[in-house]
């Protein structure tokens, strides 16, 4: 836990800010925010994460995030606080992201299997799990730079319409405590959600780490890059089933990953559904 922490924590030094401006200003508009919504927002996305948490179903955080803000900004403002392009574009990578991954786990976990045919597998688990520290640092890297910027996006754009700042950028001080905070939940485990990703989807030998964690990670950092907001969950759980897939299909437990499925699903109109009664409820109380 401490490995992947410090590699979220670093990815803070050099990936740029591009999912947090997506964020912050590229699904709602940011004349349609203010403390009530972000606070309605946060508290439909932890709900809602809290409830998957405790079911050991790994969904998207920041799925929930967007559904949260989207959900109580509609209630404040109608639905044209929302910009279709934005949201559309984060609606095709939910389907995209997962299936990129199960694509690259297959290939790459297909690719080391031909390469270690001739090799005995107590050789090859050897050899795997000193490489799984590499591969667990670069999807650590790749975790740290979407997930962290997702939460960069809402303090900043709180930050703006509130008049702390006269245009829209990302302090280092945000990104510092954003690396910071992701990489202590990090330390904290989650184990619930760990127990599903390693074995209940299916059976992860070293090798079959080492491909989805690399097939996870070249994933999450390119959408970073163009800056699209993609589910770290929804991409490793897709690798996960690439690798499972490539012993046989029923290696993958598909009634495990129908339900984890339906719960991506539900993510963003539950999440929204709960920040705007929390948004209703805050307006009539406060």
């Amino acid at each position: 836990m401490a490995w992947a922490a410090f590699f979220n924590f670093v990815a803070a030094f050099g990936f740029g800010v591009k999912v947090a401006t997506t964020l912050g200003k590229g699904v709602v508009d940011p004349a349609a925010i203010d403390r009530w919504v972000v606070l309605g927002g946060l508290t439909g996305a932890i709900v809602w994460n809290l409830i998957t948490w405790w079911l050991g179903l790994p969904v998207s955080s920041s799925h929930a995030l967007i559904g949260g803000l989207a959900g109580a900004a509609v209630l404040h403002s109608g639905s044209s606080a929302l910009i279709p392009r934005g949201l559309g574009k984060i609606l095709v990578f939910i389907v995209l992201s997962p299936l990129v991954g199960l694509a690259l786990g297959f290939l790459t976990m297909l690719l080391l299997l031909w390469l270690h045919r001739y090799s005995l597998p107590s050789v090859v688990d050897r050899r795997f799990r000193r490489l799984q520290l590499v591969s667990a640092a670069f999807y650590s890297l790749g975790h740290g730079t979407n997930d962290a910027q997702k939460t960069m996006g809402i303090i900043t754009i709180l930050l703006f319409t509130s008049g702390y700042m006269k245009e829209f950028h990302v302090p280092f001080w945000v990104i510092l405590i954003c690396h910071a905070a992701i990489a202590a939940g990090t330390l904290m485990g989650g184990w619930r959600i760990v127990k599903t990703m390693g074995m209940r989807i299916t059976k992860l030998r070293p090798i079959g780490g080492f491909s989805a964690e690399t097939a996870g990670a070249i994933t999450i950092l390119g959408a970073s890059l163009w800056g699209i907001p993609v589910s770290t969950t929804h991409t490793i759980t897709g690798a996960i089933m690439g690798v499972g897939a490539t012993h046989r299909l029923s290696a993958v437990r598909w009634g495990v990953a129908r339900q984890i499925i339906w719960a991506w699903v539900l993510t963003i109109p539950i999440s929204a559904a709960i920040s705007a009664a929390t948004y209703l409820a805050i307006r009539l109380f406060l």
